[in-house]
């Protein structure tokens, strides 16, 4: 079957979270009205808890009375939200995995930046129902599993200071991205860089002490800061950016934010198929994956990429280049 026969539409589910950043009904209401336009077979979800959208993905792969499998799943919600989504989206294998299209309305967005940099979401979301050649392409991106735990990453997984700024982010009352500005300057300027290590494919990328290390394939976190601005999602492998001394903490905001930290010493960038992650004095890591802050149980996460795991749509080839080449720049 061709990908354009594939990326035919006709059953959405819109899966939405009511509990994120910048959801409200009319939101998702004209999430329905753009789906219901160009599909024959819409349907809601919207999740009450911690493990509602995958439950509902899981159960909306197997077909029911009046329903067909979808075609598409919509994501509207948060990173969390998304992260939630795929594991549904991967959970029973590859048989009838639907596309995945994400509308953001969370705090930092960065899947969404990293499909479709700044488009508005009406207009991604148009140009996926319309299908290939209107501006959107489907494409089978990788995912990260994380050994210790079972986890898909869709989007990337930090130790330190970017993890930190989630918990910071809790008490920080603005919204959007603004928050997680904030809560990173905060998290970054009291910070203390802690003793690791990272190992891509069995050789060591770096040892010392660590700021944070990122794994992943999005190129942002917190929707502004491009941690891997040379990531790309269908590779076959991982990216990974160690911060360590001298990189002062309270640096890396900015640094990040231009894409400027890559060259400098005490940054290290690697790509692997399987990459460690350590703390060195037993100490429990400090980690988020997907815009999920990791309860403090383990001191080593091994990555191991999944290749072409997940089919998702996104801004055609010439968009998300354009973040890359800006960096570069």
């Amino acid at each position: 079957m061709t990908e354009e026969s594939q990326a035919l539409v006709r059953s959405v589910l819109v899966v939405a979270n009511p509990a994120a950043g910048t959801t409200s009904d009319r939101l998702t209401a004209d999430v329905l009205a753009e789906c219901a336009n160009r599909a024959a077979d819409v349907r809601l979800y919207r999740t009450t808890g911690r493990g509602d959208a995958t439950a509902a993905v899981s159960a909306a792969r197997s077909e029911t009375v009046g329903h067909r499998v979808p075609d598409l799943v919509v994501a509207v919600g948060g990173d969390g939200t998304v992260h939630e989504v795929v594991a549904g989206l991967v959970a029973q294998g590859p048989a009838a995995r639907p596309a995945l299209a994400i509308v953001p309305a969370g705090t930092g967005n960065s899947g969404y930046k990293m499909l479709w940099s700044d488009r508005p979401w009406r207009t991604a979301l148009t140009a996926v129902l319309d299908g290939p050649g209107h501006g959107a392409r489907l494409r089978r991106i990788d995912l990260a599993h994380l050994t210790e735990t079972g986890a898909k990453v869709f989007l990337g997984a930090c130790s330190g200071v970017i993890a930190d700024a989630l918990r910071v982010a809790r008490s920080v009352p603005q919204s959007g991205r603004d928050r997680y500005t904030t809560a990173f300057a905060d998290a970054a300027a009291a910070f203390t860089p802690y003793p690791g290590r990272v190992t891509v494919d069995g050789t060591p990328l770096y040892e010392g002490p660590t700021v944070l290390a990122n794994v992943g394939g999005g190129r942002f976190r917190g929707g502004r800061y491009q941690v891997l601005p040379h990531s790309e999602l269908d590779d076959g492998l991982l990216d990974v950016c160690v911060i360590g001394s001298p990189i002062s903490p309270h640096e890396v905001p900015e640094l990040t934010r231009r894409a400027a930290h890559l060259g400098l010493p005490g940054v290290h960038y690697g790509r692997g198929r399987r990459i460690v992650v350590e703390r060195l004095d037993g100490v429990p890591l400090c980690f988020e994956h997907d815009g999920n802050l990791q309860p403090p149980d383990l001191a080593r996460l091994t990555f191991e990429v999944l290749p072409g795991a997940l089919p998702v749509w996104g801004a055609d080839t010439a968009v998300l280049a354009a973040p890359a080449a800006e960096a570069r720049a």
